[in-house]
């Protein structure tokens, strides 16, 4: 019988074992992986070759790119940091469900109205173009999937002109010493905190490295 895993990304991994044999692939959707593990049985029992590649797989949504994606990474052994993880996860849940031939110029700006209207600065909804303009380029060079960058760039030009795209804001201080040692205070005494978060907060500070 395959076996059928689903990955982080949301896609099935599927495994069958039949005879000594072994095939494995990654689909976007469970149907698919189904019907190319059978198609491997069936294969197998015949002593014909296994096709190993994918069939004819077209995403239809945004998510289904995401998930190709993240799924190409993983298979090269280069998975994604967790900050890119979370920016990702976050546009499933917003534009998950779009249609590739929804995704225009009109329908970005609108979802990044919506996310300034949300709380988001312009340097979040920077970071968030960003990784969808990644996203459908990865598609668009990768697999020939049919998609417009272009969109995503006259967006996010739209976007800076409304001032709701850009950079962060600098920062111009340091905190203080008094600062430093009132936030170590109180991390150090809330009952709480399994951490130690007072060691990992003149960590931080004394080495300045990133949480990546």
């Amino acid at each position: 019988m395959p076996t059928f895993t689903k990955l982080k990304s949301g896609s099935w991994r599927v495994q069958v074992r039949r005879k000594r044999e072994y095939a494995a692939n990654t689909f976007i959707r469970r149907r698919d992986a189904e019907e190319w593990a059978i198609d491997v049985e069936r294969s197998i029992d015949r002593g014909a070759p296994i096709r190993r590649s994918r069939p004819h797989e077209q995403p239809r949504i945004f998510s289904d790119l995401i998930a190709l994606h993240l799924d190409d990474l993983a298979q090269v052994g280069k998975p994604v940091r967790r900050s890119k993880f979370m920016v990702l996860k976050a546009l499933k849940t917003s534009l998950g469900r779009v249609n590739l031939k929804e995704i225009t110029r009109e329908r970005l700006i609108e979802f990044g109205r919506k996310r300034a209207a949300q709380g988001a600065g312009p340097a979040t909804l920077a970071i968030d173009f960003s990784f969808i303009r990644t996203i459908l380029t990865h598609a668009a060079a990768v697999h020939g999937i049919n998609v417009s960058v272009e969109s995503v760039q006259l967006a996010r030009a739209a976007l800076k002109h409304l001032d709701l795209v850009g950079n962060s804001n600098e920062r111009d201080r340091r905190p203080t010493q008094d600062e430093l040692n009132r936030l170590i205070g109180y991390a150090e005494s809330n009952p709480l905190q399994f951490l130690p978060l007072g060691r990992i907060i003149r960590f931080a500070v004394a080495t300045a490295m990133r949480q990546a």
